[in-house]
């Protein structure tokens, strides 16, 4: 079904002459006829009991936007170096606006850091980034982000229909009109961006108010984050990642940016190889040995078990970077101002 759209975007993204650019089609509705749809609705009704007419209603008011297979595709982290990628989060605006968040809510922050052992300076970080508090959460229908990767984006079609599939049945449990949420190209939605499949594992209740709502309350956000933290293994009280420079022991050659998500050696095996950081951590904690491309020339950070956490948040070593150094900004400013 509109193969039209998949055939412009891919025309743009090689290069190739189109006749227009990709954000100039208009959307085209959901053809809830297609074969690949038809089959996604007597998946939900099998599996989630969902009624097949209301279902086609629904489906049938979202839309195709080949303006969301073009950012998809080309995503900032492919694009930019850590330097470039930095300047955007790491901002005297945003650390800002990160230190009066954290005046504005301390004892709720204090309180959800306490009980769930994730500090407050990376739950700010996450929030400061995914969304900046609140005032960036995207700008594309949940339900037309989700449908358009799930029935147009071959690459990651499964993925995305259980995107699709958890947002139609978390919308239902949470009593919300699935037309109404709006996020991020991929689907990530609220302050925490997070997707439906996160959202309906890892949200909280926060506020105690019956509701998890991380549209609105920010103590749901908060808790939402950091129980997402904890739910991946998040280490209370353990170091992130810290500088890295070489002794003359180091024979190997220097490492090059790579989106390196795991951990493969450890704080002796990189210190007896001849990396030169600081941690307290055990010799035999986990860590990783990773360059970057920074403003001023080539960086290079240890990525210790809690930094690899963040990845799981975002599957990027330079978001878990621009994530951790902001809310050690924010914190910092925090401290001078008294907050």
């Amino acid at each position: 079904m509109n193969s039209r759209l998949i055939a412009v975007a891919a025309a743009f993204l090689v290069a190739v002459s189109c006749a227009r650019a990709v954000d100039d089609l208009e959307p085209v509705p959901v053809d809830v006829n297609a074969p690949i749809v038809a089959e996604f609705i007597d998946e939900m009704v099998g599996e989630h009991q969902f009624d097949k007419d209301g279902l086609r209603e629904l489906l049938g008011k979202a839309n195709i936007k080949a303006s969301i297979i073009r950012k998809i595709s080309t995503p900032a982290e492919r694009t930019l170096t850590w330097g470039e990628y930095r300047k955007i989060f790491i901002t005297k605006e945003r650390i800002n606006a990160g230190t009066e968040f954290w005046r504005e809510h301390r004892e709720m922050l204090e309180r959800i850091s306490l009980e769930s052992g994730v500090s407050i300076e990376m739950i700010v970080g996450i929030i400061g980034v995914e969304t900046y508090f609140g005032r960036i959460t995207g700008n594309d229908r949940v339900i037309d982000a989700l449908a358009t990767l799930a029935f147009e984006y071959p690459p990651r079609v499964t993925f995305f229909r259980n995107e699709l599939k958890q947002f139609l049945v978390l919308t239902r449990e949470e009593g919300i009109d699935a037309t109404v949420p709006v996020g991020s190209y991929a689907g990530a939605m609220g302050r925490p961006q997070f997707m439906p499949s996160s959202f309906r594992a890892y949200a909280v209740d926060a506020s105690g108010d019956g509701k998890r709502d991380i549209w609105n309350d920010w103590a749901d956000v908060a808790g939402s984050v950091a129980n997402y933290f904890v739910e991946h293994g998040w280490r209370s009280g353990e170091a992130v990642t810290a500088r890295a420079t070489f002794n003359s022991s180091w024979k190997e050659a220097l490492p090059k940016p790579k989106n390196t998500l795991k951990p493969s050696t450890t704080v002796e095996g990189l210190s007896k190889a001849g990396v030169v950081f600081a941690t307290d951590l055990c010799a035999d904690s986990k860590a990783e040995l990773r360059g970057y491309e920074g403003a001023g020339g080539a960086e290079y950070w240890v990525g210790f078990h809690n930094f690899f956490v963040i990845t799981k948040y975002n599957r990027s070593s330079m978001y878990a970077l621009a994530a951790y150094q902001l809310g050690q900004e924010i914190a910092a400013k925090a401290r001078v101002d008294g907050s």
